[in-house]
């Protein structure tokens, strides 16, 4: 167990394993504060620490690693591409990696959709592909202003982090986050998903009325940090269609709820939309390396050479990893069909958690295997998650106060791991419902 001490505001561990952190890192670390060990290796849906001690993994690098750790064909790829002395380096120049890319990706993932999308590679980050639509839209509608949705994440560097719901996060920008107005996602409140849809197209007008020009709206089809929000196709097609109708870009952030993590390739597939500019990273880089994407209609890629760059917009060993990625997993239907059973195994288990206690509040939500536990008590979610870290489970929490278990495995998780992890959850809930009703707490419907 690590002991964390402070003296003089100086964090200190008398862990050795963990001193070092304690002593040089920053204090903004997060998930290691949930996740207390020193990580060695990975495998699939597995991770071991230095001391051998195995977790199932239900957090996958917040949606990164759909295809899991280290998946073989992947690292492959990558130890031939660095044996071969080929390019790693090389900004926007042209490489053979990012070539065989843009092959695979118009062949396997744009022309079986008909898609006409041009590529942007903004960056190595998600924030980086949210600031590079953002200038866009601005530059090709020459407005400033853009409408995002209640519990909405899109990243924290300033133009993406006045996309974002979040207070905390919002408070740490140290100075004002304008153009930006706040629309209620579907279903937000209690309200309808026609109510919502009015409110959104109200909050337009209204704009356009004191000549406040609005550049995009920019979505995700599921909200991940929000809470596992999900729109429905219903809402999504009224969102595009009051879009079209003022002439306002539409901009489906993709980012963690892409790459097959809601059951297809982009998450507006459902709705049958076609987004005017979509943004992809996390699970794009196949094994964990950074890459980010806007893809953008054809019409709309009106940047001028050089007019938005960056040193690393061309890391070709992510290529490497998203093309083998994208020849292994997309080219049929295998691995979707793998997802609509694990996310019914998902579902199911949840929905039994709720049912074996009935009277606790808790609800399931999600699309995917992108699915949560929504708790009645933030608190209660809190000592849900650590149970099941104590017991060798790895699932974050999300939501405006973290009140939402949330659960998003690799995609190619084994059944065998994946039932493993959801006994965990199972075991978890129920000791912690037990120690409440123990100490005379409210909490009632224990099993």
């Amino acid at each position: 167990m690590t002991i964390v001490t402070r003296c003089a505001d100086v964090e200190t561990s008398l862990d050795p394993d963990t001193a070092v952190f304690a002593r040089r890192e920053s204090q903004v670390r997060g998930y290691c504060r949930s996740f207390p060990a020193v990580f060695a290796r990975a495998r699939g849906a597995s991770l071991w620490d230095e001391h051998g001690r195995q977790y199932v993994d239900f957090f996958a690098g917040a949606g990164t690693l759909n295809y899991g750790h280290n998946e073989p064909r992947m690292k492959a790829a990558l130890v031939a591409h660095l044996a071969d002395d080929a390019m790693l380096h090389s900004l926007d120049l042209h490489t053979v990696a990012k070539r065989e890319f843009l092959e695979e990706f118009e062949r396997t993932i744009l022309v079986p959709r008909g898609l006409d999308y041009r590529i942007q590679f903004p960056g190595p980050t998600g924030t980086n592909a949210v600031e590079a639509a953002l200038k866009l839209a601005r530059k090709i509608t020459g407005r400033r202003t853009v409408v995002s949705f209640s519990q909405a994440y899109h990243g924290m560097t300033l133009g993406a982090l006045a996309l974002t719901a979040n207070p905390m996060a919002r408070a740490g920008a140290g100075v004002p986050l304008p153009h930006v107005l706040v629309a209620p996602y579907d279903r937000a409140d209690g309200q309808t998903t026609e109510q919502t849809l009015a409110a959104l197209a109200a909050l337009l007008d209204q704009a356009a009325a004191r000549g406040e020009g609005v550049a995009a709206i920019v979505v995700e089809c599921v909200q991940g940090e929000g809470g596992i929000n999900v729109a429905s196709p219903e809402w999504l097609r009224g969102v595009a269609a009051i879009a079209a109708a003022r002439g306002v870009l539409l901009i489906v952030d993709d980012i963690q709820a892409g790459c097959g993590r809601t059951g297809t390739f982009f998450s507006f597939e459902v709705a049958g939309i076609t987004p005017d500019i979509v943004l992809l990273s996390k699970a794009i880089g196949g094994i964990g390396l950074p890459l980010a994407l806007v893809l953008m209609k054809s019409h709309l890629d009106v940047w001028e050479p050089g007019e938005h760059n960056g040193t690393f917009r061309g890391f070709n060993l992510a290529f490497v990893a998203a093309t083998t990625a994208l020849r292994c997993y997309w080219r049929d239907d295998a691995l979707m069909l793998t997802v609509k059973n694990r996310a019914t195994e998902m579902h199911a288990a949840l929905q039994s958690i709720v049912a074996m206690h009935p009277h606790v509040g808790f609800s399931v939500r999600g699309r995917g295997m992108m699915q949560g536990l929504h708790c009645p008590d933030p608190a209660m979610a809190a000592r849900i998650t650590q149970t099941a870290w104590a017991n060798g489970l790895m699932a974050e929490r999300c939501g405006p106060h973290d009140e939402v278990v949330k659960l998003m495995p690799p995609l190619t998780i084994s059944d065998t791991e994946l039932q493993q992890g959801l006994t965990i959850l199972e075991a978890a809930v129920l000791k912690v419902l037990t120690a409440d009703q123990l100490a005379g707490g409210a909490v009632a419907g224990v099993a």
